[in-house]
């Protein structure tokens, strides 16, 4: 039975993986930390610990006193955010990565990070995006997530620990509002299309852009830790995607259960330039044949859960 730490467990993706990997594997099998502690469900749901990522010995005394054997990294500093705050950035998300590697080498645990379609730059094919080509990202979220890929192979190569690691796209929820990414419009489009029935995007129409499910995000994350890695030619940072949309295509798909909805444009010139850098559309192609990749949600079948999901909460 799995014991795992998971770090920014009260953010976008931790406050769900926490919620599944404890329905999963059994609540007490988790520990949830974050940087401060909420009244949250992944926070109360069962062990919380307080552990700044960039302190590795309050990181160690948590892994050990739990005896985990698989780390969970997620704490990190998105990309819009990053841009603004590139020396913060650089020391949160790599000096937390490498306490979060070096407590996995010590333990012998198992090793998850994500990683971004934020790593490629605009010298990456654009379309069918490769798992493996130029990465030469111009953003600092983008330098961080290509450096903290070699890490986590370097970690592997060197010492053995079973790193491994998705390149996840745009992820839409409607569980935790998103914090600072570039893709945060995918998810704001359809609280403000339940509360007001229009939207004013950030990001420009026609800009393409790969996007997930949270739920097939999570379902990725469990399948890929739980893979035999025989048919492993990667390791981390697989490509997976779901869909390739522009800001139109969840409108009309928005328009079908929410008729009159609108979508007006005033485009952000920091992030319009951080999506115009990423791909149009990804090939996961790799992550298929190595382990079975496999998503549920297409854009419609999303859109109608996350509609019918955040009437709930009015």
């Amino acid at each position: 039975m799995k014991r795992i730490l998971i770090t920014g467990a009260l953010g976008q993706i931790g406050s769900e993986l926490t919620l599944k990997l404890r329905e999963v594997y059994g609540e007490n099998q988790v520990i949830a930390t974050d940087i401060k502690k909420d009244n949250s469900e992944a926070a109360q749901s069962g062990p919380f610990e307080t552990v700044d990522v960039t302190d590795f010995n309050r990181m160690m005394e948590t892994a050990k006193k739990y005896k985990v054997d698989t780390i969970m990294h997620l704490a990190a500093i998105l990309s819009a955010t990053a841009e603004a705050k590139p020396v913060f950035a650089w020391h949160l998300n790599m000096g937390g990565l490498m306490n979060a590697l070096e407590t996995a080498r010590e333990l012998k645990a198992q090793f998850f990070t994500p990683s971004s379609i934020g790593a490629f730059g605009p010298s990456t094919p654009k379309n069918h995006t490769p798992q493996d080509t130029i990465m030469r990202p111009t953003t600092m979220y983008g330098v961080n997530k290509v450096a903290g890929e070699l890490l986590a192979d370097y970690y592997f190569y060197k010492y053995g620990v079973d790193t491994r690691g998705l390149r996840f796209p745009g992820l839409i929820s409607n569980v935790c509002l998103p914090g600072g990414g570039t893709t945060d419009y995918a998810v704001e489009i359809f609280y403000e299309a339940v509360k007001n029935g229009k939207y004013t995007s950030y990001i420009d129409k026609g800009t393409y852009l790969d996007m997930m499910y949270m739920p097939d995000a999570l379902n990725a994350i469990i399948d890929l830790m739980e893979a035999d890695t025989l048919k492993f030619k990667h390791r981390n940072s697989f490509n997976v995607t779901a869909m390739s949309v522009a800001p139109e295509d969840i409108a009309a798909s928005i328009a079908r259960y929410i008729p009159g909805f609108e979508i007006s444009y005033n485009v952000d010139p920091v992030r319009q330039s951080i999506a115009d850098s990423w791909p149009n559309a990804i090939d996961a192609s790799a992550a298929m044949e190595e382990w079975g990749f496999t998503w549920a949600y297409d854009l419609d079948r999303m859109t109608k859960d996350m509609i019918e999901n955040i009437k709930k909460k009015k």
